[in-house]
């Protein structure tokens, strides 16, 4: 069985407005790419999130999604609420 990984890139919008977002909070956040993860000759994949690591607080982030899962994806937040 072989795992392929295959990075990848923030979306450009929601990068910009994280960062905005860190910014106006004064605070320096690590921005770490997600993935995808598939077994070779099934349909089985995985998604590992974007990580955005903050004051030792990882968020995690989907390309074109406006929730925000803090330390696991079993606590949400919408991003407007972020901002606040």
């Amino acid at each position: 069985m072989k795992i392929i990984k295959e990075e990848l890139l923030f979306e450009e919008n929601l990068k910009k407005r994280l960062e905005f977002i860190c910014e106006f909070s004064k605070v320096t956040p690590t921005f770490v790419n997600g993935s995808i993860r598939k077994i070779e000759k099934t349909n089985i994949s995985y998604i590992e999130p974007h990580r955005v690591i903050v004051k030792d607080t990882a968020f995690l982030v989907f390309n074109y999604s406006n929730d925000v899962y803090i330390s696991n994806l079993a606590k949400k937040i919408k991003l407007s609420e972020l901002e606040s």
